[in-house]
């Protein structure tokens, strides 16, 4: 049957109104958490490892200008912004070293952590050096830790977050399943392959569930990521590099603007 004009107009208009309020929806969003200070905690993946234009002043924390972190900051200009997310931390080193910037006027927290807890650079290098059973073998002792232990460091960390920031918006990101399967790829076989995405999703469920316990929003790279993991030919993520080792499986300047930046912005 078809639709009258006036019946096509009207839905039409609802259509342009309802996309016209998401906008204003998400563009008032970003005014709320830009009125006050932003703290970037965190891991290299919010350290911004990977990306290249190190800030000197940062040290071995490896704090990049290309960085989630840095580029939301420059593009909505919070009333103040403290970046101490740094390369190698654990969930003790954030506790420890990374929560001073937190006050009651702290209007937006983001946050990557836990996957140097469950030993992350150590399950990569196996896999990376050994057989298929020894990379599987690894890979299940970090996934036990992760189903033991995480949970209960990250209740931990997030409970202490929430009482230096009560008035924060706090948005935990994930980590991307690092390769695209189902094709012939040079490096890990298909079996390790898809036994790290496992892992990464198994990660990324726990992490996800703490948060919504805390009542943080967790934001998903895996969507953004999509297309753009090694082995797809548009890869955003560095595969092993033995030149410079601490680079390897972490998001190129493109894997933080593409993959991080819209993930972070849309859940801030």
């Amino acid at each position: 049957m078809r639709r009258s004009r006036t019946a096509t107009y009207i839905g039409s208009l609802l259509l342009t109104i309802g996309l016209a309020l998401t906008g204003a929806a998400s563009a008032h969003a970003s005014q709320q958490a830009a009125a006050g200070g932003y703290v970037a905690l965190g891991d290299s993946y919010s350290s911004g490892v990977g990306a290249g234009s190190y800030d000197s002043s940062s040290g071995s924390c490896d704090r990049s200008t290309k960085s989630y972190p840095y580029l939301w900051n420059a593009a909505h200009s919070p009333s103040s912004f403290a970046f101490t997310a740094c390369s190698g931390a654990k969930t003790d080193d954030v506790l420890a070293n990374q929560l001073s910037p937190l006050n009651s006027a702290t209007s937006l927290v983001s946050i990557t952590i836990g996957g140097n807890d469950a030993g992350f650079a150590d399950v990569m290098t196996t896999c990376v050096t050994q057989t298929d059973s020894g990379c599987l073998s690894r890979i299940n002792t970090a996934r036990a830790y992760v189903g033991s232990t995480l949970p209960g460091k990250l209740d931990n960390l997030y409970s202490v977050i929430r009482g230096k920031a009560p008035n924060a918006h706090v948005v935990v990101l994930g980590y991307p399943r690092f390769y695209k399967l189902g094709q012939t790829c040079l490096g890990l076989s298909e079996t390790k392959r898809s036994a790290i995405n496992d892992a990464s999703d198994y990660m990324n469920t726990t992490i996800a569930k703490v948060a919504a316990n805390h009542g943080f929003t967790f934001g998903d790279v895996r969507t953004t990521f999509s297309g753009h993991e090694i082995c797809s030919g548009s890869s955003w993520l560095h595969s092993v590099n033995w030149l410079d080792i601490g680079e390897s499986y972490h998001p190129t300047a493109a894997g933080q603007s593409g993959g991080y930046l819209p993930a972070f912005t849309n859940a801030a």
